[in-house]
């Protein structure tokens, strides 16, 4: 008599979730796919317009001033996130402006004049802070959320 080998529990989840993890990931890469393509057909156009060293060196500049202007954005976002805490107060304002920043690194690290332009967008402080306000309401709309 040897003992008996039984399966391991096995954790499914339900179908309700699976459905929703494929639904993001089918977006997630139908819209990588879609940037990629543009970003592609973008930087062939203006190329061809003014031909291929202008281009890259364009590229190149707006990783430049990119990664300064992000630089000088993060740091005045940590001030105000540490005057927050300084003060007592949640700085729920300051991380969010931050993770933005944080994502307008990486678009304006990621070579293409499309993902250029998103990041400046999020550098600017007022753009920053009208998405902060949408998301929250959205969020507000679906969550509970507690202050």
């Amino acid at each position: 008599m040897g003992s008996q080998r039984t399966e391991p529990d096995v954790v499914r989840s339900p179908p309700a979730v699976y459905l929703q993890v494929m639904r993001i990931r089918t977006w997630l890469f139908f819209g990588f796919l879609f940037v990629s393509l543009l970003e592609i057909v973008l930087l062939a156009t203006v190329g061809r317009w003014i031909g291929l060293w202008p281009t890259i060196g364009l590229v190149i500049l707006s990783a430049f001033i990119g990664s300064w202007l992000v630089a000088q954005q993060g740091r005045s976002t940590w001030l105000a996130l540490r005057t927050d805490v300084a003060n007592g107060s949640m700085p729920t304002v300051p991380i969010v402006h931050g993770a933005m920043i944080l994502v307008a690194g990486a678009l304006l690290l990621t070579p293409g004049f499309l993902t250029d332009g998103i990041g400046l967008l999020l550098l600017v402080p007022s753009v920053r802070e009208f998405l902060r306000r949408w998301g929250t309401s959205r969020a507000a709309k679906r969550w509970i959320i507690v202050k």
